[in-house]
């Protein structure tokens, strides 16, 4: 039996499939985590309204077709009904547009009041047309009679208005995305061209599902990770937005692994097949959000978990067990939601500003103490956020200090290590290990170590200049800042403009991580050698070293830690091992320096341990840069 056409050469079967197609939808968003927002309420409506106008086309074709003794104005008003639902479909369009797009204040109420304007005007048109015999209407006789028809002018009208709002705020969101919005909108047009060519109106509530189903893709996609179950965190700041909108109290546990914060490492199967067993068993409605390779976060609501403390102790006891099998160091936080980080939807920083804090292997409790800390930290960030954008390489918040350091061979102080020092209004003197790790994780470090460099090269000038003997001063800098392209030229540039030698200056570095930042490190290394500056290698003997990579990278000399140093103290064998490493680097030509030096057994014990330089609290604590003068002697003139 062939397909049935109607009148106006009607099929149901492009009616039908958009039902199913949105029927499908609402199937894929209540099976996937969503960003529940405003926007997306509207896209909600979209989808119902556009089943509502499928379901209404077929129903008033079908009363026509099929149904005896029905009231000729039955389709009529179906038809009006049909009409007004697409014009309210092109207004949440509208809508639509003016959140993704950020609109606010005038301009919001102006685009949507333009919209209303335009859907009442073509409603009424449509009735008017209608009422005045001229439109779509169902004689006596029971023949329908298409009429005129002012719904293509209305159609027009929106997408006008649509296109326009695309196009004049089009730098507010990606450019592929609003290709895809294009190319979309495009495609209905062509359907509706082709439609109307034809005769044939089965398509057109399809070609308004097609743009939905774009923003679908384009909006709301799902950003579930399907190996372990988790979403990103911008997922997170949408949930904790959403939830605090709503007043609902959450949960928050934080899981830390550092072992994996490292490029290109992934937790493995069977890790990831823990991790997402508790996120599901302990707490309902649970949702686990990937902040970075080694980092995830759970949330859930109170109201579904309200003997929550219990879970939480008995799942921090289950960790414990598991620990026993993966031994991978962590860091976990847990506790209620706080209405000041919920509000500000800054979960991640304020977990972040207490890992600081912890031990590793600890366990964390959310308290009122942690939103002080975090408020000191977020000062502390905007210091540093400040420094960095003002660029001032003679900022007085950025101190220059150093701890002078013992040549063993000339028996006098003529290097010196350099020491970063932060002096910030109402908080005073800040050490490094309180600010260097929040400026490598913000991207601000390079911009110190500038400063910092500045620093010890006018001073080591004005030393040269008054007669002071000076071999090197060294500064540190991050493995972080040496992957920036300009590193070495924003170096040299520093040096260049200071006048001083550059065998005066020396870098520090810590052992790199990854194969990734080897590389880097080796280039780097060797540009920076090649122009006379030397490179020591920083905090040997602490974490893992990888011998095979630190013989290939042209060190000048190796730093041992203070660890080494206490180690070898009443340690005969620990003495014996810590010897042979630094008689091994003596005679492949490294010099070795010894930190953390305090006492006089501490000197002639690593004196014995082939040292070429020592330095820590024995010689001096650290000082500001200037008084190097107290330490550093002046050459004798002949």
């Amino acid at each position: 039996m062939g397909l049935h056409f109607y009148f106006d050469n009607y099929s149901p079967a492009g009616d039908i499939l958009v039902m199913a197609i949105s029927l499908v939808i609402f199937v894929l968003l209540s099976a996937s985590y969503v960003n529940r927002s405003k926007v997306f309420g509207v896209y909600l409506t979209i989808v119902s309204f556009t089943f509502m106008a499928a379901l209404t086309n077929v129903i008033s074709h079908n009363l026509y077709e099929f149904v005896e003794g029905v009231n000729r104005l039955v389709p009529f008003w179906m038809n009006i009904g049909y009409h007004a639902i697409l014009y309210a479909i092109l207004l949440l369009y509208v809508i639509y547009v003016t959140e993704v797009m950020r609109l606010e204040g005038d301009k919001k109420r102006l685009t949507i009041g333009i919209g209303l304007v335009t859907f009442f005007i073509v409603n009424a048109a449509d009735v008017a047309i209608t009422l005045q015999d001229n439109g779509f209407r169902v004689n006596e006789e029971s023949v329908s009679i298409s009429g005129k028809s002012t719904f293509t002018y209305g159609y027009l009208a929106f997408v006008i208005l649509i296109v326009i709002l695309l196009m004049t705020y089009r730098k507010r969101i990606y450019q592929r995305v609003m290709m895809g919005f294009y190319g979309t909108m495009m495609i209905s047009f062509l359907l509706i061209f082709m439609q109307g060519r034809l005769g044939n109106t089965s398509l057109t509530v399809g070609t308004f599902l097609l743009p939905s189903i774009a923003m679908l893709y384009l909006v709301h996609s799902n950003p579930y990770d399907l190996e372990i179950g988790s979403i990103n965190s911008k997922g997170l700041e949408d949930t904790v937005s959403y939830y605090y909108e709503k007043g609902v109290p959450m949960i928050v546990v934080s899981l830390f692994l550092p072992d994996f914060e490292v490029d290109g490492k992934k937790l493995s199967k069977e890790l990831q097949e823990t991790i997402r067993r508790f996120a599901s068993a302990y707490f309902r409605g649970c949702v686990l959000f990937q902040i970075s390779n080694g980092h995830v976060i759970f949330i859930a609501k109170k109201s579904l978990n309200v003997n929550y403390k219990q879970k939480l102790k008995a799942m921090i006891e289950a960790f414990h067990a598991e620990y026993e099998k993966f031994r991978y160091d962590y860091k976990i936080i847990v506790g209620d939601s706080v209405e000041k980080i919920s509000r500000k939807n800054e979960y991640i920083r304020f977990i972040k500003s207490i890992q600081q804090h912890m031990k590793m292997n600890d366990i964390h409790v959310i308290k009122e103490k942690d939103v002080s800390l975090y408020e000191e930290y977020e000062n502390l960030l905007d210091e540093l956020n400040d420094i960095c954008k003002k660029g001032n390489l003679n900022d007085k918040r950025v101190l220059a200090y150093c701890q002078p350091v013992y040549n063993l061979k000339t028996e006098k102080y003529d290097t010196a290590e350099a020491l970063m020092r932060l002096d910030l209004p109402k908080r005073g003197i800040i050490y490094p290990e309180q600010f260097i790790p929040i400026a490598e994780e913000n991207g601000l470090i390079h911009e110190l170590t500038k400063i910092m460099l500045y620093k010890t090269c006018d001073e080591i000038g004005k030393l040269i200049h008054e007669g002071y003997e000076l071999n090197r001063v060294s500064v540190n800098v991050s493995i972080t800042e040496m992957h920036d392209l300009s590193f070495v030229d924003d170096v040299f540039a520093i040096i260049r403009d200071s006048s001083v030698p550059d065998d005066k200056i020396a870098i520090e570095i810590t052992e790199s991580q990854t194969e990734h930042d080897f590389v880097v490190v080796k280039d780097k290394i060797n540009e920076l050698r090649e122009r006379g500056i030397r490179i020591y290698l920083d905090d040997f003997g602490t974490g893992y070293s990888n011998m095979e990579r630190i013989l290939e990278l042209p060190f000048d000399i190796i730093k041992f830690d203070k660890s080494l140093v206490v180690a070898s103290e009443g340690n005969e064998r620990s003495e014996k091992m810590v010897g042979s490493l630094a008689n091994m680097f003596a005679s492949l030509e490294f010099s070795v320096l010894y930190e953390g030096v305090e006492t006089d057994g501490d000197e002639k014990r690593c004196t014995d341990m082939c040292a070429s330089y020592l330095q820590g609290y024995k010689y001096s604590r650290p000082i500001p840069i200037s008084e190097l003068r107290n330490y550093f002697v002046k050459r004798a003139w002949r």
